[in-house]
């Protein structure tokens, strides 16, 4: 029988306390709607500010791309122009050694081509 009156007097207090709950929550709803507002708010202005960062991070990437591609270019400008030159230079040292070997080989030719002088009979 104790046991029954306890558990009364819990269950009459449970319910007391969840309705004085529910009778105080509602009249305090102002707060929250302003607490909601300035938590949106909040996130809002979070928002943009990680928007404008990410804007500036893209914008900063995309420049050193340019700056990296732009130096690329120019080395490879560079490395172009060293190479004609190198070609350039080399043609030039082909050609006189073609041109002098080309000479030694004529005269070579030219003394064994000679005409030979024809003999004069002797006079009668």
């Amino acid at each position: 029988m104790k046991f029954k009156a306890m558990f009364a007097m819990l269950w009459m207090s449970a319910l007391a306390l969840v309705f004085s709950g529910s009778i105080f929550g509602q009249q305090d709803n102002g707060g929250i709607k302003q607490d909601t507002k300035d938590a949106a708010h909040s996130t809002g202005d979070a928002a943009k500010k990680t928007g404008r960062k990410i804007k500036h991070g893209t914008k900063k990437v995309v420049h050193e791309g340019a700056q990296g591609t732009e130096k690329a270019a120019d080395a490879t400008v560079h490395g172009t122009k060293k190479a004609a030159h190198a070609t350039e230079h080399g043609t030039k040292k082909v050609v006189h050694k073609t041109a002098h070997a080309t000479k030694k080989g004529a005269e070579k030719v030219e003394g064994k081509t000679s005409p030979t002088p024809t003999p004069v009979p002797p006079p009668k």
